[in-house]
């Protein structure tokens, strides 16, 4: 690649042939197409995922399921959503001496984004894959890790001492660059002198940004994003693009402003120009402990932050119910919260009843299940979900190198995909068969233009994307492939777009609606788990602090 990331990253032309969409989205020429050519067609097998979305259309369609024949069954709390942010919730809740609520989640098994997956002996991410080793500061975080087994000593600065089976083992990331394999994930070979003292000095404003607090004390960017400054030194820079910010600083060298790119796809699924400054902010300093000028290290799992969702559901138990879709909560006037729940399996609907209710699925299906949403005078308009694709690659052995072994995040500087993460890497197994877990975000304006790109491909034009992608650095992949799978996620991240973060409507959707009380990421505006977390943990204590009649 030449060098400007919009070259990589242009708005595609409208009315392209599926063959031509396919290029697009892989980055090649059409004759680099994997599948167009007979000796070059796809052999292997795989299969097309995605989440159940059949309830949530029906239920925008004005769909409603049948009656309850049975009693209502009566809990303390009733938790709405089966991912990080519902089994968080759920978490706090038996924290503080809660035993009496119920999980309901519409898929088959809980996670949501964080899903996790295993096949033929291994384990593998279907979305979120790790986490950055959380600080002092974030006292809840750091005790689930202890239970996790992730954390085993405490510094003399109060600081967590991480095990090192959860770290992320060397070597931890490369970006092939130019025909090979470069170490981390700035491309520094051929870089000029300009190049290099541009990195340095955004490197700094980063750590200077860090090291900043505003007058209460707290820091400008914390993680999770409650802990950090709400003031209007932050809120400016959500009235900008990261790409603005970076223009605005004189960061115009084009291997730093890929960096910075890549950073804003990673996290929320958006371009640098699509990005919020204050996110792309978000994303460097956050992880930075003040003072430090290296990033906090990386917690991860071979299954990613599936590890995560199997500790938290496990401490549910029967509790968990899977199957279950919610399609209405109506709030009975007497102290006393109505949950109905398609019971997917039976096609049933079950009826509880609640004294709370912590909500903890995305925003955008609470108009179609709150009773009382309308009079609410809320509105989300502004919250916009990006989607996904996750490919997991199956290969009976490693393909060549050049430059670098294997990583557990391989990066690949000329492409749209993120590349991928090595689910074998932290089992110590660096020969052999591997399972290769590749991310790409649909990257449109219009949202809705992606989700349709989603639905219209089929399982073989997606593996002729992901193999097309990967062979950019693996020219010999094809012949190492057993199969590949492939997930859709149509709504998989909220989109930190420039004025949502710091906007109104995120800001009141946080808001408790009488004693429904709201968890989620996207409450957060960025899709992590500490924020998902921390929601969930925060909407628990919401319950508790209700009075019970």
């Amino acid at each position: 690649m030449g060098g400007d990331v919009s070259d990589v990253h242009a708005h595609r032309p409208d009315r392209l042939t599926r063959r031509e969409l396919l290029a697009y989205l892989a980055g090649v020429p059409l004759t680099g197409l994997v599948g167009c050519g007979f000796r070059d067609r796809i052999s292997f097998e795989g299969q097309l995922l995605s989440p159940d979305v059949s309830i949530g259309h029906r239920l925008r369609d004005g769909w409603r399921p049948p009656e309850p024949t049975e009693s209502p069954r009566s809990h303390r709390v009733v938790i709405v959503g089966g991912g990080i942010a519902g089994l968080s919730a759920a978490w706090q809740l038996q924290r503080r001496g809660i035993e009496d609520f119920v999980v309901l989640e519409l898929e088959g098994q809980p996670g949501g984004t964080s899903l996790s997956g295993d096949r033929a002996g291994f384990r593998f991410p279907w979305g979120a894959h790790y986490v950055p080793a959380p600080m002092k500061e974030n006292e809840a975080l750091v005790e689930l890790f202890g239970e996790l087994g992730a954390i085993v000593a405490v510094a003399e600065d109060g600081e967590p001492v991480f095990a090192e089976h959860a770290l992320c083992r060397e070597p931890e990331e490369r970006v092939f660059f130019q025909g090979r394999w470069i170490g981390g994930l700035y491309p520094h070979a051929g870089a000029s002198d300009e190049d290099l003292s541009q990195l340095e000095r955004f490197r700094q404003a980063m750590r200077d940004w860090s090291a900043r607090r505003d007058q209460a004390g707290r820091r400008m960017f914390a993680i999770p994003m409650s802990l950090g400054s709400d003031g209007d030194v932050v809120r400016k820079l959500d009235t900008l693009s990261m790409d603005q910010w970076m223009q605005s600083q004189g960061f115009t060298s084009q291997r730093l402003r890929w960096l910075v790119d890549y950073a804003c796809r990673d996290d929320y699924g958006l371009t640098s120009r699509q990005t919020s400054a204050w996110a792309g902010v978000f994303y460097f300093a956050s992880r930075l402990r003040p003072g430090s000028a290296q990033s906090q290290p990386v917690i991860t799992w071979p299954e990613g932050n599936g590890r995560i969702v199997g500790y938290l559901a496990d401490r549910c138990g029967t509790r968990l119910r899977c199957g279950h879709a919610v399609t209405a909560i109506r709030d009975t006037g007497a102290e006393r919260i109505q949950i109905r729940a398609f019971d997917t399996r039976s096609s049933t609907t079950v009826e509880f009843v609640a004294e709370d209710v912590v909500f903890a699925a995305p925003q955008f299906l609470a108009p179609h299940v709150l009773v009382d949403w309308k009079s609410s005078g809320r509105t989300l308009t502004s919250f916009r979900y990006g989607g996904w694709v996750v490919a997991n690659v199956f290969l009976n052995a490693r393909p060549q190198e050049s430059g670098s072994e294997m990583c557990w995040d391989n990066v690949i500087y000329d492409s749209r995909s993120l590349g991928y993460v090595t689910s074998t890497h932290q089992t110590g197994s660096d020969h052999g068969p591997t399972v290769l877990t590749w991310y790409q975000p649909m990257l449109d304006d219009d949202p809705r233009v992606s989700r349709a790109e989603l639905m219209r491909l089929a399982w073989r034009d997606w593996a002729s994307v992901v193999v097309s992608d990967l062979r950019k650095a693996h020219p010999d992949i094809g012949s190492l492939i057993e199969r590949i799978d492939v997930m859709r996620w149509g709504h998989a991240m909220i989109q930190p777009r420039v004025g949502f973060v710091w906007g109104d409507q995120r800001q009141a959707a946080a808001h408790s609606l009488g004693r429904v009380h709201f968890a989620g990421t996207d409450l957060s505006g960025v899709a992590l788990m500490e924020e998902a977390f921390d929601r969930g943990v925060r909407a628990a204590d919401r319950c508790l602090a209700s009075p019970v009649g």
